[in-house]
């Protein structure tokens, strides 16, 4: 008996007249599809899997009964939905097409940037810049979550990013706080911050979910194996898309039953967290997915890991090719927030992207022949 449905979009394509027959825009953006697969599976074994345009699957759904043909229902408007801006503070943040998210690390043993803007004035500097480039949000860390970093005491990542808080506040930029800990997250949103990025989805600390639901803040759940120290530990899947992509819906359904509005939830699927290589790979190719749960999504994929193991080994500092393409094969599967450390260059990237993709939206037909 089959007791799980996914939905995914597979055949991408420009826009809705580029192509015959109907095609579907997902999550509210700039990415649409005409073509998906309805995967059944039976206790984590793939049962049935139906192929078809947005036609033969509402008839495939329409054979499913109980429990199987609500979730199904849900996810296939989910990936319709339309998400509404997002409003920090003052500044109000569009979802329909990809914004960047400028990484501002104020932490000394970060794996890209380490203790480069860890004084105050090279961290205004940095964070003024990357306003400058086209970030419409900057997303301050203060604790370094890579592969085997020592582990930061509380008080301690209080006092890296208020100051942080505090400038990127005076220049009127929207604040995402990249923490575990409910302490950190009170103590930041209290100095400006506006919004709560979460790479244990609220697990690792059990009070973080009761000050995102007291403030009323937007909230990032990520995904990562691990929810004590070793954020990477545990990374053992037998299918990793669906794997990580029910553990996102249980992380999203966790936050609503605990207060936090539901258009108030972004999913990130943790690239790099506790993943192989492969495993990183299943899931970019599998991004269309995860706007199937009804959130908008975010991609943190900068100056990962993977681009070196696929490329010949390059530092965090040169991998800035591979990220540009890691972040337009986000804007193609219709993410809405792209985090990265390059923000010219990824706002350059996105902008031409855009250009092609408004060209491909636009109808040509009533055009004269030469």
């Amino acid at each position: 008996m089959t007791d799980k449905a996914y939905l995914h979009p597979l055949t991408l394509v420009p826009g809705p007249q580029a192509v015959e027959g109907e095609a579907m825009r997902l999550g509210g953006s700039m990415a649409y599809a005409r073509e998906f697969a309805l995967v059944l599976r039976d206790g984590g074994a793939v049962a049935e899997r139906i192929v078809g345009t947005p036609k033969e699957i509402e008839a495939a759904l329409a054979r499913l009964s109980g429990p199987l043909a609500q979730d199904a229902a849900a996810q296939w408007a989910n990936l319709t939905k339309a998400h509404a801006p997002l409003q920090l503070g003052s500044r109000t943040i569009r979802l329909d097409q990809p914004q960047i998210m400028g990484i501002l690390n104020v932490t000394p043993d970060s794996f890209s940037d380490g203790g480069q803007h860890d004084a105050i004035e090279a961290g205004r500097a940095h964070a003024a810049a990357m306003l400058e480039a086209g970030a419409a949000i900057i997303d301050i860390g203060g604790e370094s979550t890579r592969p085997g970093a020592a582990a930061t005491f509380e008080d301690e990542e209080i006092r890296r990013i208020v100051p942080a808080v505090e400038y990127c506040a005076s220049m009127g930029a929207a604040i995402s706080l990249d923490t575990r800990r409910a302490g950190v997250l009170a103590a930041g949103l209290a100095a400006g911050a506006h919004m709560a990025n979460d790479v244990s989805a609220l697990r690792y600390d059990p009070r973080s979910i009761e000050v995102v639901a007291s403030a009323a803040c937007p909230v990032i759940l990520m995904h990562a194996p691990g929810a004590g120290e070793d954020l990477h530990a545990g990374g053992t899947y037998v299918d990793v898309v669906s794997e990580v992509l029910d553990f996102l819906k249980s992380a999203r359904a966790r936050a609503i039953a605990a207060g936090i509005a539901e258009d108030r939830i972004i999913l990130d699927p943790g690239i790099g967290f506790g993943k192989s290589l492969a495993e990183n790979l299943a899931l970019l190719n599998a991004l269309p997915l995860f706007h199937a749960l009804g959130s908008p999504l975010m991609l943190g994929a900068s100056r990962k890991r993977m681009i070196g193991a696929l490329s010949v080994e390059e530092s965090a500092d040169q991998r800035l090719a591979g990220s540009i393409a890691l972040a337009v094969k986000g804007m193609e599967a219709g993410v809405h927030l792209l985090r990265v450390h390059d923000v010219a260059e990824t706002v350059q990237a996105r902008n031409v992207w855009r250009g092609l993709r408004d060209a491909a939206l636009t109808d040509f037909s009533a055009l004269p022949m030469m």
